[in-house]
């Protein structure tokens, strides 16, 4: 048996795809386990049915044709139990299927062994005997290792949400995971940026005349300068304010005087443009490319990308304008914004990036363009993308090379229903969330850019539940002035007036750094974050509190949050900070007036001193986000544990429900602003607890009001009691699912997670 083992893992190592991964297994399983049948099972994207993916021993007619639900047949009770299953009479079984249509005998000898990668059920490896037998522990256990091995990075585990029932499309298409950056679908030709001009290739090379050297590269470089803000102004109509300062930043780059200053110093001890660009971009780069954080680390690129752009310019000064084709797919390493605003903005229709992050320059610039962007999809060989159809799906995170009619067509499928879906929910935008037994819930949106304010009044929202401050200070290659913060603020309030508007305080740290002000700790989550940071120092904190206090003088409809709160004495600080603020604005002559200040409940120490936070607050507000982590001491951006973050988990459950108690009993309002309150499901257990606002992100508002509309608040409370008494988070999740099915909202669970 152990041989067996060996020489199948050997050729699953071998393996070029799942199919042939798959094809080895039954094949080999069936050989050494004498057996009449070997088959494998995948669950498709829906995670409740089990598909016939490959056989040995059946027709082959009847892969992706026979199914088991996880109530249905022997092996949708090992999918359902996550268990393997060991029979001599299946015969016997209430829930004994065959096949004969497709060459299957009645079996009495039944193996079946879960395929599970980080408990998550992917599939099932089952084995069958026409006569009787019994298999014995030594065979279970060799199933279980051949399982084991399928579930592992390079097989089924890589196959993700991919709807197996549709098995063209994975037999033909080339799947790839990385980090969902921002949502959206779009199909186009991969496109590699500007390749020509490498600086690792630069030779070291001395100049007679370092004058004449020193002229050449200031020219190349005012050159790219005219070239960066050209193209800042060529987006501007499609970017807010704010997010245009990025260009106005990577622009100035070019003036950094440590940076270029090394250039034409070492220009002036003789050495050629290219040599001493090439040296001192290695140098500035390094030191960024070492950093923890992937937002300092994504600063590398921009200055490797001003660099090779400038290397261009010396190189040739008259390059002909580089052409995209009419759908294109940017792919790189990490795409600088530069190069991103090379391609006519008409033509872009996905960003795909090996490296970064959500917080990358790249990502934020595609999010605000609404562009679908991927990124960290691991090392690929970039020969075998460029020039090839490409399916980018930012709900996801994934990537499809060269997809299949079947892919396409399915995907179109999807966003044709996502998009008359969206159709048949405009006509709720006016609309109140009231439940049919007259309990009204005020639904908000989350915002962090002035572009968003737009979806969000079209949606219908009845208020910003979250303004995150913290992108002004993001895009910035320094702290942004009062009169920088005022103005964005004021334009905030103006749009949404009197319609209340809640800007939380900066609240960054964590896994939101400063590229201008590094902060390097062992444990960032539970480190120097939120207020925290702002307390410690005051002069930041005291600039963005008189641009909000000014900006609320003409509208008054601003609230203020602060975040991270952990004790009553920072809610005191932070308080007297903002009364600071305001005798300073009286006394210079300057119109201000004072927000409700609120506290988010997020830190879960929190929790427990909401009668004495009461005294000190006007409103509270739950991030269940970190509520969630903090609470389970799960990082949801650890892979490792991540599967572990669960907002239904029955504690997160009952400490929310405490909140609200404790604050109705306390007369103050409370909203939810993390991701619970753009779920539908959850959103219906947040209102039978008493929730009155929730915010969330904007193409989630129109299936929640539905939800909100469908359900009554006593059928809310009976759920919510269920749920409150529930043990594990599988539980909740499976009685909100019934739930949505016998209410006829089934097409809300569908689209989960694809527009929030």
């Amino acid at each position: 048996m152990l041989d067996a083992l060996r020489q199948i893992t050997q050729e699953l190592n071998q393996a070029t795809s799942l199919d042939g991964a798959l094809a080895i297994v039954v094949h080999r399983v069936k050989e050494s386990l004498a057996v009449d049948v070997c088959s494998v099972y995948l669950v498709d994207a829906s995670g409740e049915r089990c598909v016939l993916m490959a056989t040995d021993g059946l027709d082959p007619k009847a892969v992706g044709r026979i199914q088991f639900g996880q109530r249905e047949g022997l092996v949708g009770l090992v999918l359902e139990s996550g268990q393997s299953l060991s029979m001599m009479n299946a015969q016997q079984h209430p829930r004994f299927r065959y096949f004969p249509e497709y060459g299957e005998e009645a079996y009495h000898a039944f193996l079946g062994v879960p395929i599970i990668h980080h408990r998550r059920p992917l599939g099932v490896l089952s084995v069958r005997q026409t006569n009787d037998r019994t298999f014995t522990d030594v065979e279970e256990a060799f199933l279980l290792t051949i399982a084991g091995e399928l579930a592992g990075p390079s097989y089924v585990a890589t196959v993700g949400a991919t709807d197996l029932s549709r098995r063209d499309a994975v037999q033909t298409a080339s799947i790839l995971t990385g980090i969902k950056a921002a949502p959206g679908a779009s199909i186009g030709v991969a496109v590699l940026p500007s390749p020509a001009a490498e600086l690792e290739d630069v030779p070291d090379r001395s100049v007679d005349d370092p004058e004449a050297e020193d002229a050449v590269f200031r020219q190349a470089v005012a050159a790219v300068q005219l070239e960066l803000r050209a193209s800042g102004e060529r987006m501007a109509a499609r970017m807010p304010t704010e997010a245009h300062a990025m260009f106005q930043i990577y622009a100035a780059l070019l003036d950094d005087e440590n940076m270029f200053a090394d250039t034409i110093t070492r220009i002036r001890a003789g050495s050629w443009a290219p040599g001493a660009l090439r040296a001192t971009i290695a140098e500035h780069a390094e030191t960024f490319e070492e950093m923890d954080d992937p937002y300092l680390r994504a600063r590398a690129e921009d200055i490797r990308g001003l660099g090779r752009r400038v290397l261009l310019r010396l190189q040739s000064r008259n390059a002909e304008p580089r052409q995209y084709p009419a759908q294109c797919v940017l792919v790189g390493e990490e795409i600088s914004i530069a190069r991103i605003a090379d391609v006519p903005i008409e033509q872009l229709v996905g960003i795909v990036c090996t490296r970064g992050s959500p917080f990358s320059h790249a990502a934020i610039l595609a999010r605000t363009l609404r562009i679908p962007a991927v990124m960290d999809i691991g090392n690929v060989s970039f020969a075998q993308l460029e020039g090839r159809n490409l399916l980018v799906d930012g709900y996801q995170g994934r990537v499809f090379i060269e997809p299949s009619p079947v892919v396409r067509d399915e995907f179109q499928r999807l966003i044709k229903y996502q998009a008359d879906l969206a159709k048949d929910l405009e006509t709720l935008r006016d609309l109140p969330a009231e439940t049919p037994d007259g309990a009204r819930v005020s639904l908000q949106a989350n915002a962090g850019l002035l572009s968003d304010l737009v979806p969000a009044s079209d949606t219908g929202a009845e208020g910003i539940g979250l303004f995150r401050t913290e992108f002004t200070f993001m895009v910035r290659d320094a702290f942004p002035d009062e009169g920088v913060q005022t103005q964005l603020y004021g334009d905030v309030l103006a749009a949404f007036a009197p319609r209340p508007v809640t800007m939380r305080s900066l609240d960054v740290g964590g896994d939101k750094a400063l590229p201008y002000f590094p902060v390097a700790e062992d444990n960032s989550l539970l480190g120097w974050r939120g207020i925290r940071l702002t307390l410690d120092n005051p002069g930041i904190f005291l600039t963005q509190l008189r641009a909000m206090l000014r900006a609320n003088a003409k509208h008054g409809n601003l609230r203020l949050l602060l975040p991270m709160i952990g004790s009553c004495k920072e809610v005191d600080d932070a308080r007297e900070l903002m009364e600071r603020a305001y005798s300073e604005l009286v006394q210079a002559g300057q119109t201000a007036r004072r927000p409700p200040l609120g506290v988010m409940l997020e830190v879960p120490s929190a929790l427990y001193q909401i009668a004495d936070l009461a005294k000190r607050v006007d409103f509270f507000s739950i991030g269940t986000n970190d509520l969630t982590q903090y609470l389970l001491a799960v990082d949801r951006n650890n892979a490792r544990v991540a599967s572990r973050f669960d907002s239904l988990h029955p504690a997160v459950l009952r400490a929310i429900n405490h909140a609200v108690r404790e604050a109705r009993e306390y007369e103050k309002p409370l909203s939810i602003c993390g991701e619970m309150a753009g779920e539908p499901t959850s959103a219906i257990l947040l209102m039978g607890m008493g929730v009155d606002t929730l915010s969330m992100a904007s193409p989630s508002l129109p299936r929640v009001k539905r939800a909100l509309r469908t359900f009554t608040r006593r059928h809310a409370q009976e759920i919510l009691a269920e749920a409150l008494r529930a043990d594990n988070p599988g539980d909740v999740h499976q009685m909100l699912n019934d739930a949505f099915e016998q209410m006829g909202l089934s097409s809300l669970l569908t689209l989960r997670g694809a527009s929030g």
